[in-house]
C-alpha cells in the first residue's frame, strides 16, 4: 500500500512540519509512505499532476488557512484522476466544523481532528488491517460510513510531547537547510486570547529539555538557515525557556533562531543573557495587537504596557537581536482613532519590523462568538479576513490596506528607515498621519498599480 503526505506550503521558503511528524511517527508501518511538497504558487493541474504520477492508496492534505481554497479544488479533481484512492485530511482548517466539510467534499473518506502523530498513526494501522470504514472507531478520526452518514468524533491532543518521534533526517535536512525549518518546543498557550486558535486548547505540554537540546544540536550540525519556532508562546514558563537561550548563546554557528514571545516575561536574568547572545543568533516576535485597554479586555489580553515598553527598549539597544512587533486591525472597540494611538505607540518603539495585519475570525476561534455583538462582516472564504465591523466601514479598511501596503515597502523592507525618521520630524506631525496621508496620495496616484522595484520606490 502506497500512502502519499501532501503539503502545500504558503511559499516556496517554507517547509511542512506537519507531514514530518506524520511521516516520522508512521515509520514502523508496513506500508510504503512519501512525501510531496508544493506551494499555493503551483497550478491547480501542476499539483494533482504529481498525485497522480505517485498513484497513491492514500493520500494525506494537510490544510491550513493558507492553503484551504487551493485543497477545497484540488479534491475533486484528485478524485476523478484516481477514483479509488483514500483521501484523508487534517489541519486546523478541517478540525472544526468537521461534518459540514466532509458533507460538502464527499470524496473525504476521513478526516484527522486536532493533533495528529497518533489518530494517523492508528488509522493507517486500521486501513491496512483491512478495517472497514464501519469497524474504525479511533479518537480524532472522523469518518464516513458506508451509508454515507458521518461519525464526527472529537479533536485530539498528545499528552506527552516527548513521545513524538523528531520529524526531520539527514536527507531531508540536506534538502532543507536553506529554507525555514519549523520546530517546537511545546504546545499550547497560557493565554486565551480570542483571535487565537490557542484558546481552543488548555495548558501547555513541554518537550524535555535534554531532546530539545540534541535536536537544536542537529540543525547546528546541519548548518540549518532559520529555525523557526512555533511555540505560541516560547517565554511562558522560564523553567523551560531560559535553559534554551543559554545553551543557543553558547553555540558557534550561523543558524537564527525565530521566538514568539511576550514582553513582560523578560527579567534581569533573562536580559543579561540577551545582552550578550551572538549578534542575529536570536529573533523574537511579540504580539502586542492593540494598546486600548477595552480592546484589550474584550479580547481576553493583558498588556502591562509600561513593563513592555521597558522590556523592549532594552532588547532593541542590545542591538544584536531582530524584533518584531505586531498590531491587529479591526478588534473589538477599535475604531481609526484608536488605531492611530496603537500604531503611534507601538511605532516609537521602533522595532526592526511593525507588523501590521488585518483579523481573521479563524474556524475554531473564540472571536467568533463575538460577531453579532460587534456586527462583523468577514470573507465567507479564507482567510476569513475582517471587512468591516461595528466600528470601521469598509471604506476605512480599504484606507488602511493601502497604509499596511506603504508600510511594508517603506519601514518593513528597511530600505528607508533614517529618511522615514526625518521625514516625520519635517511632516511636524505624528507617524500615523504620515503614513496615512503618504497612503492617500499613494492611492490617488494609483501607485499601488505600479511595479514596486526598489529605484521606483526612491522615486515614489
Amino acid at each position: 500500500m502506497k500512502v502519499l503526505l501532501t503539503a502545500i506550503n504558503a511559499k516556496y521558503i517554507h517547509s511542512s512540519l506537519a507531514i514530518r511528524y506524520i511521516y516520522k511517527n508512521c515509520q514502523d508501518l508496513s506500508c510504503d509512505i512519501e512525501m510531496l511538497e508544493v506551494s499555493i504558487n503551483n497550478h491547480l493541474i501542476d499539483i494533482a499532476n504529481q498525485i497522480f504520477d505517485a498513484r497513491p492508496d492514500i493520500l494525506g492534505i494537510s490544510c491550513y488557512i493558507w492553503n484551504i481554497e487551493l485543497v477545497k479544488q484540488l479534491l475533486p479533481l484528485v478524485h476523478r484522476l484516481l477514483p479509488n484512492c483514500k483521501i484523508i485530511c487534517g489541519g486546523p482548517e478541517v478540525s472544526y466544523a468537521t461534518k459540514e466539510f466532509m458533507q460538502d467534499f464527499p470524496m473525504v473518506d476521513f478526516v484527522v481532528r486536532g493533533e495528529g502523530e497518533k489518530a494517523f498513526h492508528d488509522l493507517l494501522q486500521a486501513l491496512l488491517d483491512d478495517k472497514n470504514n464501519e469497524e474504525i472507531k479511533i479518537a480524532g478520526i472522523a469518518k464516513r460510513n458506508s451509508d454515507d452518514t458521518i461519525d464526527e468524533n472529537i479533536a485530539v491532543t498528545v499528552s506527552d510531547l516527548d513521545e513524538i518521534i523528531f520529524p526531520y533526517n539527514d536527507n531531508d535536512i540536506e534538502n532543507l537547510k536553506d529554507k525555514i525549518i519549523y520546530y517546537e518546543s511545546s504546545r499550547g498557550c497560557p493565554y486565551s486570547c480570542k483571535y487565537c486558535l490557542s484558546c481552543a486548547t488548555k495548558g501547555v505540554r513541554y518537550r524535555s529539555l535534554d531532546k530539545v537540546f540534541a535536536e537544536l544540536s542537529y540543525f547546528i550540525k546541519h548548518n540549518v538557515r532559520q529555525v523557526k519556532f512555533v511555540d505560541r508562546t516560547f517565554n511562558a514558563d522560564k523553567k523551560h525557556y531560559l535553559p534554551i537561550l543559554e545553551f543557543i548563546a553558547k553555540q558557534d554557528c550561523r543558524t537564527n533562531f525565530h521566538f514568539e514571545i511576550v514582553a513582560h516575561h523578560i527579567d534581569d536574568e533573562i536580559k543579561a543573557v540577551l545582552k550578550k547572545m551572538p549578534k542575529g543568533r536570536v529573533q523574537f516576535e511579540i504580539g502586542i495587537q492593540s494598546t486600548n485597554l477595552k480592546t484589550l479586555g474584550q479580547i481576553s489580553r493583558a498588556n502591562p504596557w509600561e513593563e513592555m515598553t521597558n522590556n523592549i527598549k532594552s532588547i532593541m539597544a542590545y542591538g544584536n537581536i531582530h524584533l518584531h512587533v505586531d498590531l491587529i486591525i479591526g478588534l473589538p472597540y477599535e475604531d481609526i482613532t484608536s488605531f492611530a494611538k496603537s500604531f503611534n505607540d507601538v511605532y516609537l518603539l521602533q522595532a526592526d519590523m511593525l507588523q501590521v495585519g488585518f483579523l481573521k475570525l479563524l474556524k475554531g476561534a473564540a472571536m467568533n462568538d463575538l460577531i453579532q455583538e460587534h456586527d462583523y462582516v468577514y470573507m465567507p472564504q479564507a482567510p476569513y479576513q475582517v471587512i468591516s465591523n461595528k466600528y470601521m466601514d469598509y471604506a476605512t479598511m480599504r484606507k488602511l490596506q493601502i497604509f499596511v501596503d506603504v508600510l511594508e515597502l517603506y519601514y518593513n523592507a528597511g530600505r528607508f528607515k533614517y529618511t522615514i525618521i526625518n521625514l516625520i520630524k519635517q511632516y511636524n506631525q505624528d507617524a500615523y498621519t504620515f503614513f496615512a496621508d503618504f497612503a492617500q496620495y499613494w492611492q490617488a496616484k494609483k501607485l499601488h498599480l505600479a511595479p514596486h522595484a526598489p529605484k521606483n520606490l526612491y522615486v515614489f
